[in-house]
């Protein structure tokens, strides 16, 4: 008998892993092991985790960082374009539909006069609009509150199911180590139990 005390012990240790891990998402049920309640520990500091998440991600994010990047020459160049396109058919088809009489003024050297200058303002317009607006949007925004709101929202199942599709190798091997410990707690009581 005393040779299965290292098979019990690495079952005891793996079923304490499972518990663990269970217990860490589940708010439904607590759980009771005789005059003890264990009841899970992310439904019990919900609040607690998703202050502290929002904090952390409102400290390190920077919008200047967001800013300097939506600023960038190369990516306003990049739409560049877009704009031209659009200006062009405003201006040879919706412009003198919308004034017949300017479009007997407007041929195709004036269309590309206005486009070429409309599109060299507006190359030097764009990182000012866009840094205006994300300035207006950043004293808007309470990221803290939000990401907290957000986290605060993620109910424990679907945070048990997220983290066991992200972790699952992680979790095995945390079960694993459990039975290894127990087999290796195992062992050594009975080499004591023999000596």
């Amino acid at each position: 008998m005393i040779f299965f005390l290292p098979l019990i012990a690495a079952v005891i240790g793996w079923l304490l892993n499972s518990l663990a891990l269970t217990l860490l998402f589940r708010p439904y049920k607590p759980v009771k092991i005789g005059f003890i309640t264990l009841q899970g520990l992310f439904p019990k500091r919900q609040t607690h985790l998703a202050n502290s998440i929002g904090t952390l991600v409102a400290q390190q994010f920077s919008f200047e960082d967001i800013k300097t990047k939506m600023t960038d020459p190369e990516k306003i160049k990049k739409i560049i374009p877009l704009v031209e396109a659009h200006l062009d058919s405003f201006l040879r088809e919706r412009l003198p539909k919308a004034m017949p009489v300017l479009s007997m003024f407007i041929g195709d050297s004036i269309v590309n006069q206005i486009k070429t200058h409309l599109v060299a303002e507006l190359d030097t317009l764009f990182p000012v609009l866009i840094r205006q607006y994300l300035d207006n949007v950043e004293q808007d925004l309470n990221l803290e509150k939000m990401i907290s709101q957000k986290i605060e929202g993620i109910s424990a199942a679907q945070l048990e199911t997220i983290t066991h599709n992200l972790l699952s190798r992680e979790l095995k091997s945390f079960k694993l180590l459990g039975a290894i410990s127990g087999l290796i707690t195992g062992l050594i009581c009975m080499a004591i139990s023999l000596w």
